[in-house]
């Protein structure tokens, strides 16, 4: 798995400028900030585990590619412990007060064989290149615990209006987004048991608080702007 050094990822350019960048007509009328979409993805998370019947407060949790930080922030308090990584220093700048490390290479992290419980991969994929994701996929399955839950979330390019706002974005213009089919490919060639794949942001901030129950009826349809899948090593 040893690969040459990588260059500085773009993400260094951007970080200073991240939250303008990712600003678009369509998404700034969809919420009034990124806080709600990171929101949503932690409120799907535990969820999922409210389901399975599964304590997050004993669980270590890593996200992998956690950029500033803001997931992390928003869920630190329901689990044992948190961490991330990224290989972009330049938005680890922001992680302050935060467990984080950096990724030196693309497919490798920089932890121990199944350190982690559960582990997220957030809007990542759409980033690597194809030919390399099942390298991060196993790569991030290795740090996994056995019976360990492996989250990934991605954009769902079944969704025009993601896929227009995606097109549009200054720092998705190296993006090539992935199915969950493809994502639940990935998942089970690294050795995780897909348990459910759930579709999400369908309805706008302003009115998710009556439509909560109609998204959680629609969650196996694939109308979300985003889908979050999750599997089982």
């Amino acid at each position: 798995m040893n690969q040459p050094q990588e260059k500085p990822p773009a993400f260094d350019n951007y970080a200073n400028d991240y939250a303008a960048l990712i600003q678009d007509p369509i998404r700034d009328k969809f919420a009034s900030g990124s806080q709600f979409f990171f929101k949503r993805k932690v409120e799907v998370i535990r969820s999922f585990f409210e389901r399975a019947g599964i304590q997050t407060s004993r669980l270590d949790w890593l996200d992998v590619g956690c950029g500033q930080g803001d997931l992390l922030r928003l869920g630190r308090d329901s689990f044992k412990s948190i961490a991330g990584c990224d290989p972009s220093l330049g938005m680890l700048k922001s992680c302050e007060g935060l467990e984080v490390r950096h990724q030196t290479e693309m497919e490798t992290l920089p932890f121990a064989d199944g350190t982690f419980d559960f582990i997220t991969v957030v809007c990542v994929y759409h980033h690597v290149p194809p030919e390399r994701r099942s390298l991060l996929t196993a790569e991030t399955v290795r740090v996994l615990r056995p019976g360990g839950v492996l989250c990934i979330i991605e954009h769902n390019p079944w969704n025009p209006v993601t896929k227009l706002i995606v097109s549009r974005t200054p720092v998705d213009a190296d993006a090539q987004l992935l199915t969950a089919v493809e994502s639940a490919r990935l998942m089970s060639h690294a050795g995780c048991k897909v348990s459910e794949t759930r579709f999400f942001l369908l309805f706008p901030e302003r009115l998710h608080r009556f439509t909560r129950q109609v998204e959680d009826t629609f969650r196996a349809l694939p109308l979300g702007g985003q889908y979050a899948l999750f599997g089982r090593k």
